[in-house]
């Protein structure tokens, strides 16, 4: 199994740790310490080395940071993990702390309203991040201080840093050789005037160069580091354990492998204009090259957006990909309906759903399982383990939130299924969500409109009746690459203009505390649409094909559109999806696929 149900947190560990930290902070002269998710390279998941923030408070979602102080320590979550945090934390010492409603400047103000000295590892924060906090907190007399990592200090069996073999991105399926990469890149630092960028973000590494690594669980990426000059040559800082003969061949000579220690020298040694992303590189970086009088653009990560923009072959790649996942969804959701409840658990689900894309061929898959029935399905990130295992129960919703990593795709799909007879309020509910999600599909908008633009399209139905849910509607997904993939979003926060060939999520949902949960996702490519008028505009192309439980809807509350729109697509989910599975999944599959 690639995925895992065993608690690793211990609870009883983490006062000593707290105590230990401000004996530490007390050492240094510090009135208090971020302790943030984050690892230098700002991804989603971290290594086991760097999961500071779980190994101090036991909080083990994928965003959050904790601040300590000598009498106080918050832990700041979003609305995704307002439930999770107050599970897993001790409440006895850690007090979670609603973000962004409070954000870390505004606490710290409150719990140090004498000023003081707040210390920070400057490789875990961003450029931006510590500018801003400086900023707010400086008029208040309060000074940030970068040190060495105080956790890191107290936590005497920390683990030893991932070397997972790195492996070579087929071009065929990149649409452009690493050479023809480096050159794009080059070129537009040539034009700006740029002499070279570093890079941070391990997902960027991977795209420029076309490897896939073994770091991390879940995405294929390589921690290390870069610096791309207007020449096209680069210097990657990792392990160079990571790399074999064979892909350091591939790579070709403009391409330098050195150790990661080697990296802060190597900034030191940078003159010229130099390009850092504020937004995601280490302010260490900014640090290192201000020091020494280098020119810093502080500008967006070069790689980002042509990373973002998928061209015709990764977005044929990511719609094969898509044809075998929902083969495999066709599989497992007729499994499901065969045998629910019939004594299965959520860890059951999470099982069979890895097995049969494990026959399908994923080399792993693109996120935790989260598989929650009932009061579980509520939270939206929530992580099934053998002390939250509950049965599957008639009258229950379950919510499936999925997706695998494939050589040629990455996919990310959410059903939610019913457990047998469900209630008025739930099927409303999921009417709603349905809306919202066949909204969006349908949408087309003119070129310019940003994720904030498009986002309440997807929340109006459920607006209408006072509801809401707490979490972005749609985030960027990699061609086989990170699930989550920046910059574009749909998001009231996102001002990134949405462009041809970004694929997105497009997953409204809903959640009732202690009671259900709700959501509905494919995953969309935006491509060019027609306009009567000459206009620019965009639309989306669906890639993701499987049912969407005709049991949860219901059918008066849609519009003819709205119920054309599903039952198109249902239609081709059986064209495209029948003649991939076996005759009794394809029997099951023309039933749930049928018009309505």
């Amino acid at each position: 199994m690639f995925q895992t149900f065993t608690e690793t947190s211990d609870p009883a560990q983490h006062a000593p740790r707290l105590a230990a930290l401000r004996k530490a902070m007390a050492a240094e002269g510090l009135d208090a310490f971020m302790v943030p998710r984050a690892d230098a390279h700002q991804g989603e998941y971290v290594a086991d080395a760097d999961a500071r923030l779980r190994w101090l408070t036991g909080f083990s979602g994928s965003a959050g940071q904790a601040i300590v102080t000598v009498d106080q320590a918050g832990v700041f979550v979003d609305g995704r993990y307002r439930v999770q945090v107050k599970a897993e934390v001790d409440l006895d010492h850690f007090t979670p702390v609603p973000f962004p409603e409070m954000k870390p400047a505004d606490w710290l103000t409150e719990a140090l309203p004498d000023g003081g000295r707040v210390g920070f590892d400057p490789w875990l924060h961003t450029h931006r991040e510590i500018a801003d906090l400086r900023k707010r907190l400086e008029v208040e007399g309060i000074a940030l201080l970068p040190v060495a990592n105080l956790v890191d200090r107290v936590w005497t069996d920390r683990p030893d840093a991932p070397v997972g073999q790195v492996r070579l991105h087929d071009d065929a399926l990149a649409g452009q050789t690493a050479a023809q990469k480096r050159a794009q890149i080059a070129a537009a630092l040539a034009k700006a005037g740029q002499g070279a960028a570093v890079i941070t973000l391990a997902d960027s590494l991977a795209w420029l160069l076309n490897i896939r690594g073994a770091d991390l669980p879940r995405n294929p990426v390589v921690l290390g580091f870069a610096v791309i000059d207007d020449s096209g040559a680069v210097q990657v800082f990792a392990d160079p354990a990571k790399f074999d003969d064979a892909v350091r061949r591939h790579l070709g000579n403009e391409v330098s492998i050195i150790h990661a220690d080697g990296f802060p020298a190597a900034l030191a040694t940078l003159d010229g204009t130099v390009r850092v992303d504020p937004a995601s590189a280490p302010e260490a970086v900014f640090q290192i090259l201000t020091e020494q009088g280098t020119t810093v653009i502080a500008a967006d990560d070069p790689v980002v957006l042509p990373k973002a923009l998928k061209n015709s072959a990764e977005i044929d790649g990511m719609r094969a990909a898509h044809l075998t996942d929902g083969a495999v969804m066709a599989r497992f959701l007729a499994w499901l309906d065969r045998t629910a409840p019939g004594g299965l658990t959520e860890i059951d689900v999470v099982t069979k759903l890895e097995e049969l894309r494990r026959e399908a061929g994923i080399l792993d898959i693109s996120f935790d399982t989260i598989a929650g029935v009932g009061p579980n399905a509520a939270l939206p990130h929530y992580h099934v383990s053998k002390d939250s295992n509950l049965p599957l129960a008639n009258g229950q919703v379950l919510l499936v939130d999925s997706g695998g990593q494939y050589a040629n795709g990455t996919t990310d799909i959410t059903r939610t299924v019913a457990v047998g007879e469900m209630g008025p309020e739930v099927r409303d509910a999921f009417t709603r969500v349905l809306q919202g999600m066949i909204g969006l599909s349908r949408l087309r908008f003119p070129k310019g409109v940003a994720g904030r633009d498009l986002d309440a399209v997807a929340r109006a139905p459920l607006w209408v009746a006072g509801l809401d849910f707490d979490h972005g509607t749609g985030h960027g997904v990699g061609a086989a690459l990170c699930v989550h993939e920046g910059p574009a979003r749909i998001s009231r926060a996102s001002e990134v203009p949405l462009q041809t060939g970004m694929i997105l999520s497009n997953e409204p949902g809903y959640y009732r505390e202690g009671a259900f949960g709700i959501r509905i996702e494919n995953l969309i490519v935006i491509t060019p649409a027609d306009s009567p008028d000459g206009r620019e505009m965009l639309g989306f192309e669906t890639l993701t094909f499987a049912p969407i439980d005709r049991r949860m809807i219901v059918t008066e509350m849609l519009s003819p559109a709205e119920r054309d729109w599903l039952n198109r697509y249902h239609e081709e989910v059986f064209r495209k999806i029948g003649p991939l599975v076996d005759a009794e999944t394809r029997t099951w599959l023309q039933s749930a696929t049928a018009l309505i």
